[in-house]
């Protein structure tokens, strides 16, 4: 570590040779001051030496690297040597002086112009003499002439420009005619006489003007400009959340159908193994009981063999005879074995083809749902809500009150009872829509179109030709249209229900959303108007919803 007086001779050091007026700071020799001794340049992250020697840190650690080896590490200025590598101390105010030194020197230096009279080094200039042409530091513009004819500007190095190349003369005025700048002898004898001419402050200031104005203009553009910028940058953005959102909804449809396919897979090769194993037993029976028969009946042929070969006449004729030799049931069994093994035949491909029938089934929907336009935009029209029936605050949710106490306006459009209709229409293409029903009472989810009756047993979905409907009542499902039921074989175990819509096409399909999603019926029309999304509630509440763009392909 350094001694105390070590630090304090060190720091008057600095301010002998730094704490100097600015204007002497600014010299070639000050600044010599600043160079490490070892790259010969300005100091970065200056350190010090027990002998009072500053170096750039980098630069004296490589000049100590190569000393290692040696063991002798040396002073590279002036060779002071030192047992031990020496402990590198970090000079803040040799820092400090060197970082304000730095900032004056660039803002002084910002223009570029130099003093013309300051030889020895360069100074930068803080005026220009358009009569002496010459640009001045601080020193030399105290002793410069204040004669009228010396006019002093910002520092410039184009000073000839600022005189008339005719006359010589300093360019005063401003011709509005010519649109030139011009001096006095100019507008007295020269080409501009008679000009309607300006002092070049007037013109200058008539001309900030119009370029303020000019300036306001490029500025309401500009805005303009950001502002149609940053719609794009935000159609660019949403576009690539479509685009993230379909890789998504893609990436799952494809692991859905991997999915579906190795379950059918599954269950078609269970039932192979299945029928396999059947035929197997059976083939197995039959066969050890036909090796039962054959084992039998070569006894018998051996026997008879025996009688053949045998010489006393008494043996031959005292053995039965060779008829009873024979199995009285032979001509039966015979029948049975062939009725059997005529009932062992090939695997029964009629019940693999059903099974395999549903890729049918499985490429439908696909074909059914994949682009199909989800619920986010699904909301329920107030306008045609029954005055017992609830819509809740964001517009996705139906629930049956008792009475008729919502007060809501009487319109033409307005159902009588448990019904609500939602504002959008659909006029093309495919969509889908979720419902989620809570509550053990009756209620009826579907489609229709706007001309549908709003009052009387006729205005409920699937009551008339204008609308269909899955509904439950009773605690029995069916899908309604026109007053006839198509009765669902199985209850709906789920609270989720989706309705598919393919407009072109003409069919309207409902699901179970249960694990795998339940194909329920498919209604097949010609639709010749726009439909609406319609709900019917009673003693419950049915609930759009369209959180998720995630479409659960049906299976």
């Amino acid at each position: 570590m350094c001694k105390p007086d070590f630090w304090i001779l060190n720091l008057r050091e600095l301010q002998f040779r730094f704490c100097r007026p600015l204007s002497a700071m600014a010299s070639a020799d000050v600044r010599a001051e600043l160079d490490c001794s070892i790259c010969l340049q300005t100091y970065t992250d200056p350190v010090m030496l027990r002998c009072g020697h500053n170096f750039c840190r980098v630069c004296i650690d490589r000049a100590l690297d190569t000393q290692d080896k040696s063991g002798v590490y040396t002073c590279p200025e002036c060779r002071e040597e030192f047992q031990e590598r020496p402990a590198l101390m970090r000079c803040l105010a040799l820092r400090n002086i060197m970082e304000n030194l730095l900032i004056t020197q660039h803002k002084e230096t910002e223009t570029g112009i130099f003093c013309t009279y300051c030889v020895d080094s360069p100074v930068p200039a803080v005026k220009s003499c358009l009569h002496c042409e010459a640009s001045l530091c601080e020193k030399h513009l105290r002793v410069h002439s204040k004669s009228a004819e010396h006019v002093l500007s910002d520092p410039s190095t184009s000073l000839e420009k600022r005189k008339c190349s005719v006359h010589k003369k300093i360019l005063e005025y401003y011709c509005t005619e010519d649109y030139a700048c011009i001096c006095v002898s100019c507008s007295l004898a020269g080409e501009h006489k008679g000009h309607h001419v300006e002092m070049l402050d007037e013109a200058s200031e008539k001309r900030k003007g119009k370029l303020k104005n000019i300036l306001q203009k490029l500025t309401r553009k500009r805005k303009k400009t950001k502002k149609r910028v940053q719609n794009l940058e935000e159609r660019w953005r949403k576009a690539q959340e479509k685009a993230s959102g379909e890789a998504e909804r893609v990436t799952v449809l494809f692991t859905d159908i991997r999915r579906r396919l190795d379950n059918l897979k599954k269950r078609v090769l269970s039932e192979i193994s299945r029928q396999e194993k059947e035929e197997s037993l059976s083939f197995s029976s039959l066969i050890q009981k036909l090796e039962i028969k054959k084992d039998e009946l070569s006894r018998r042929m051996r026997h008879i063999e025996e009688l053949c070969n045998m010489t006393d006449p008494l043996t031959v004729l005292q053995e039965p005879d060779t008829g009873d030799l024979c199995d009285p049931e032979e001509e039966g069994g015979d029948e049975d074995m062939n009725r059997r093994l005529h009932d062992v035949g090939d695997l029964d491909v009629a019940v693999i083809s059903d099974k395999l029938h549903t890729l049918c089934d499985i490429i439908t929907d696909i074909r059914r749902g994949i682009y199909m336009e989800g619920p986010r935009d699904i909301l329920l029209d107030v306008n045609t809500a029954a005055n017992n029936v609830f819509i809740s605050d964001d517009l996705k949710t139906a629930t049956w009150t008792q009475n008729n106490n919502l007060n809501r306006p009487k319109r033409a459009e307005r159902f009588h009872n448990y019904q609500v209709m939602s504002s959008r229409r659909f006029t093309s293409g495919r969509h889908y829509w979720d419902v989620e029903i809570n509550g053990s009472g009756g209620w009826r989810v579907g489609m229709c179109y706007p001309i549908i009756d709003r009052w009387g047993g006729w205005s409920y979905i699937g009551e008339n030709t204008r609308s269909w409907s899955l509904m439950r009542y009773n605690d029995q499902y069916s899908v309604r249209h026109d007053s006839k039921d198509i009765q669902l074989c199985d209850k709906i175990s789920s609270d989720r229900v989706r309705i598919c819509l393919d407009y072109e096409a003409g069919q309207l399909s409902f699901y179970e959303l249960c694990d795998p999603t339940r194909h329920l019926h498919t209604v097949t029309a010609a639709f010749t108007e726009p439909l609406h999304a319609a709900i019917c509630v009673w003693r419950g509440s049915v609930k759009i919803s369209g959180g998720s763009r995630k479409c659960e392909k049906p299976s």
